[in-house]
Parts: structure tokens; C-alpha cells; sequence
């Protein structure tokens, strides 16, 4: 009887082993759909399939060719701030002198913004008459590295600053008139004979126009230009006691106030893919481990310490994937995701990454009565990627990238075209 027993378990263990291989029949069918000639073999395209559970590669094409990631670099960013900031954000660091309350903004997005969780500001200031503000410990400057200098008009490029409100954007109302909030910028309004279909800001300063003839207003919100008199203005208007601009250095002996939930903002900068949140979660960072905000900083430190084992050093170069000179390659972007998984359950990693059909920026693709594809996209002109985890009917969950660039034709083409891969790979593997 106990030798039957054995015998039946060694069976089932086959068995199992068996049901878990991926056929060469679905290999084959990959291979059509990603070999040449197809619609994949007119554009560099680069591919890996990674189990995540026998951590093996099931198959892979270009997969050590670098791309531009766009914002599937928010991966790594996503990465670092889990790995460094852990639970809560780095608010501000401060030092208390009698009736003056002396602030260094550490990064944190968010006073004001979206519908974040609000520090409470008058609690901390309470016994407070004035508040000195400086940005002395912001080294990297307002723009990143790479960034378009005509994207400065847009929503998605705001201004990377040490204390943001208002996520450093200026929100267009129409009512009866036109309204910016906040108020502080509505002097500032100017009528303009020009065919503006929006509101426009000027280049060099937060003179802002529009022709009432003309208006459309499809932009709703503009960035401003991020000057430190600026915020000390909006800070005033909002605490009810005057904000001062003194530059001072930070000193060795003073206070950090971490004022709240990381996990809110980390999964509205992954599903909804907030450049803005990127790059001030990267500040936070560096004011972790550096008491500055040094994105390159803090760039080349994680790199060095937490992702040296990637396959392919990247060129990692800003949190959000902004920037035209970061590259990375399929197979280093699959190494992230794993990395992920082993620092986070993978249930809490799925809440941070955007569903297939159902939320962010997948919510109107990849559709499915049972969501498969959990993962990060990141496109821009001629380029669309996608990375994270595809769930498959077999109860399989595989870690993958897949990268396209130097296309011709729109990235909602390429998109409907990935879609069919990975709706194979859910039915195949």
C-alpha cells in the first residue's frame, strides 16, 4: 500500500510538471505572431516572457536591444520609493525659533493636488506667527534632463519644485467668465487678439493670455512657472499668516515631518501615470538618503545599490520617463518587474499597476470578463510600451515587457496590434 501511495505521488508530480509546460505548439504560435514577416518585423520591436514562478525566460526577441521607455521607467521609480521611503512621505524638514517656523520642503506633491490626503499644515504651524520658506536644498533643477522645452505649455510636464501646491498647475474654469485657480494668478489674465484656442502662458513668466473670440478651452490646467516668491504667496494665501522667501541653507540639527500614506500616491502615479508624482516621489527620495532633492543623485545611488543585477545597465536619467535619453532594454524592464515581486506580495503589486479593461490608462484596452494584463504603459511619439504581468487561463502569472519604436502610424495602431499577443499568450500559456 505504501509503495502504491509513492508510486501515485511521483505520478501526479509528473503529471503536474507536465500541465505546467509551456507546449512548443504555443512557443511556435508566439513566434508567428512576433517573427518575421509580420506586422512586428516593420518596426524594432523587442519582446521577453518570463515565468515568474520557475524564474526562467519562455521566450524573448530583442530583448537586450535598448529602448526609450517612456513611462514604463516609472517602474524603477516605483521600485526606489518602495525600497527607500518605505510606508510615508518626506514632507518637510523644519526648525522651530520662537515665533518663526523655518520650512525646507522635502518633495512631497501633496498640498492641494488631486485628491490626495492633505498634510495638515495649520496643526504644525500652530504656534507659529510667521513661516521662513527655503528652497536652498533643491539641487536638480526645474525641468529634467531630455525634457521637450515646448512641453512647458502641458499639463504633464508641471515643474519639479521642493513645495508644490496646486501640483504646480494653474486650473482653467469657465463659468459666466474665466476663472484661474488659484486666484493669486487671475491679475495675470490678459486678453490677446491672437487665434488662441486656449489659454496660453508666456515662456518667461505667469503672464497668461486668451482671446474670448477664440477660446475653446480644452487645456484644463497649465502649468506655471514654479518661483520660489510664487509659492511663498500661494502658502500664504492658504495658512493665513505670511510666508517668507529666505534662502538659508538646512541646518544639521533639525526636525523631518513625514505627513502621510505613501501606497495612495504611489498607485495614482502608476495607474494613472503621473509624470508630475514621479518626479517628486524621486525627490523624496534623495531627501531620504541625502537631505537634498537630487534626482540625479538619487538615481545613481539606487542604481548602484539596489539594481546593479539588472542584465543591461540602464540610462536612467528622471522619475517620470520624460526625458528622450533614458534607454532600457526588454529584458532589464522584466527584471524590475520580478524585483517588484520580491519586495512586495504580488496582489499589492497588481493595486499599483493599471487593469487591463477596468482602470488608468489600460481602462479602454485589453478588455476581458477576467482582467489578465496588469502593467505599466509608456508611450510617446513613435514609441508604445508596456510592462508588468499577464495573467493566463492556465492559473499561470508571467512577468513580461514589450517595447516598439520607430513606428510610422499611430501608437493606437501598435497598441491593437499588442493586444493580440497578449490575448494569445493568455489563451496559450
Amino acid at each position: 500500500m505504501k509503495t502504491f501511495f509513492a508510486l501515485l505521488l511521483i505520478l501526479n508530480f509528473f503529471l503536474g510538471s507536465a500541465q505546467a509546460q509551456v507546449s512548443p505548439e504555443s512557443i511556435a504560435g508566439l513566434e508567428t505572431s512576433l517573427g518575421a514577416p509580420n506586422f512586428f518585423s516593420a518596426h524594432l520591436t523587442g519582446f521577453m516572457l518570463y515565468d515568474l514562478e520557475k524564474k526562467q525566460v519562455v521566450y524573448e526577441k530583442n530583448s537586450h536591444l535598448r529602448f526609450i521607455p517612456a513611462s514604463t521607467a516609472k517602474l524603477l521609480t516605483l521600485y526606489a520609493s518602495l525600497l527607500v521611503l518605505q510606508d510615508s512621505t518626506h514632507t518637510l524638514r523644519y526648525v522651530s525659533s520662537g515665533d518663526t517656523l523655518k520650512i525646507w520642503g522635502a518633495g512631497d506633491p501633496s498640498w492641494k493636488y488631486k485628491k490626495l490626503a492633505q498634510p495638515n499644515f495649520k496643526q504644525l504651524i500652530a504656534a507659529h506667527s510667521v513661516v521662513q520658506f527655503s528652497d536652498a536644498n533643491q539641487v536638480s533643477p526645474s525641468f529634467g534632463y531630455g525634457w521637450q522645452w515646448d512641453d512647458y505649455y502641458y499639463d504633464y510636464s508641471a515643474e519639479r519644485s521642493s513645495l508644490p501646491m496646486y501640483g504646480n498647475l494653474v486650473e482653467v474654469v469657465k463659468n459666466d467668465s474665466l476663472q484661474l485657480i488659484p486666484s493669486y494668478f487671475q491679475s495675470q489674465l490678459k486678453s490677446s487678439s491672437q487665434a488662441l484656442s486656449e489659454v496660453q502662458r508666456d515662456f518667461h513668466s505667469n503672464t497668461f493670455f486668451y482671446n474670448p473670440s477664440t477660446f475653446v478651452g480644452k487645456e484644463k490646467f497649465i502649468p506655471f512657472l514654479v518661483q520660489p516668491q510664487v509659492l511663498a504667496s500661494l502658502a500664504s494665501q492658504e495658512l493665513g499668516i505670511p510666508v517668507i522667501y529666505q534662502p538659508d541653507s538646512l541646518p544639521a540639527k533639525h526636525n523631518l515631518w513625514r505627513a502621510g500614506a505613501l501606497a495612495p500616491m504611489l498607485k495614482e502615479m502608476m495607474v494613472e501615470s503621473d509624470n508630475f508624482l514621479a518626479e517628486q516621489l524621486l525627490f523624496m527620495v534623495s531627501d531620504k538618503l541625502f537631505q537634498t532633492l537630487d534626482s540625479e543623485r538619487a538615481i545613481e545611488y539606487v542604481q548602484k545599490i539596489a539594481l546593479a543585477d539588472l542584465p543591461d545597465t540602464p540610462k536612467w536619467v528622471d522619475g517620470s520617463g520624460l526625458s528622450r535619453h533614458n534607454l532600457l532594454t526588454p529584458r532589464s524592464l522584466v527584471r524590475v518587474v520580478e524585483k517588484l515581486t520580491e519586495l512586495i506580495p504580488e496582489d499589492q503589486l497588481g493595486e499599483y499597476l493599471a487593469v487591463g479593461g477596468k482602470t488608468g490608462t489600460l481602462k479602454n484596452s485589453f478588455q476581458a470578463e477576467k482582467p489578465y494584463v496588469f502593467a505599466k504603459t509608456g508611450s510617446m511619439s513613435h514609441s508604445y510600451n508596456l510592462a508588468g504581468m499577464v495573467k493566463t487561463r492556465s492559473g499561470k502569472t508571467y512577468a513580461f515587457a514589450f517595447m516598439n519604436t520607430n513606428f510610422p502610424y499611430p501608437v493606437s495602431t501598435v497598441r491593437k496590434e499588442v493586444e493580440k499577443v497578449m490575448l494569445y499568450i493568455k489563451d496559450h500559456f
